[in-house]
């Protein structure tokens, strides 16, 4: 592809409208199967925490170009750290699966939605903090503290569950 064509921001935001909705009916999966006998947040986990890691590696891996002009700071070429993030999204969302499949219990399932609203959290502080470092609208702001919190309460009440 030519470096001088314009990218379409259309393939990160609809990856960023699938992770939500995917993320988001993991999450209330977990809500109620944190609540049964014995208490699971395993599908929640998949969804939650794996699907999410493995959509947001593709936005800022294999589409970062498009991810970059969606977010408002496009450099006009690939940004290796731009995808070092999706790949730290992949690496929890492959954690999550491998606690699942390998059955390490809640404690080690719980432990995927702390790291993941945990990586959030900073990301949220670092933007609030960092004057200029991304042109991130309110909205988008709000979005990833409230995921970031709605990630450590879920692993903080798995972890609870699991003592």
């Amino acid at each position: 592809m030519d470096s001088q064509a314009p990218i379409s921001p259309r393939p990160a935001a609809i990856l960023m409208w699938l992770t939500y909705l995917v993320g988001g009916i993991g999450y209330f999966i977990g809500i109620s199967t944190l609540q049964q006998e014995p208490a699971s947040l395993s599908v929640a986990a998949l969804l939650a925490v794996t699907a999410t890691g493995v959509l947001s590696f593709f936005r800022h891996a294999i589409y970062n170009r498009s991810d970059a002009v969606h977010g408002g700071w496009d450099y006009g070429r690939r940004n290796n750290f731009q995808i070092e993030g999706g790949l730290a999204n992949l690496a929890w969302g492959v954690y999550a699966l491998l606690a699942v499949i390998l059955d390490w219990g809640l404690m080690a399932v719980s432990a995927s939605f702390l790291i993941s609203g945990l990586y959030f959290a900073f990301v949220a502080i670092f933007v609030i903090a960092t004057t200029g470092a991304r042109q991130r609208k309110i909205g988008g702001i709000i979005g990833i503290s409230v995921w970031a919190i709605m990630m450590i309460v879920m692993g903080a009440f798995g972890t609870a569950a699991a003592l």
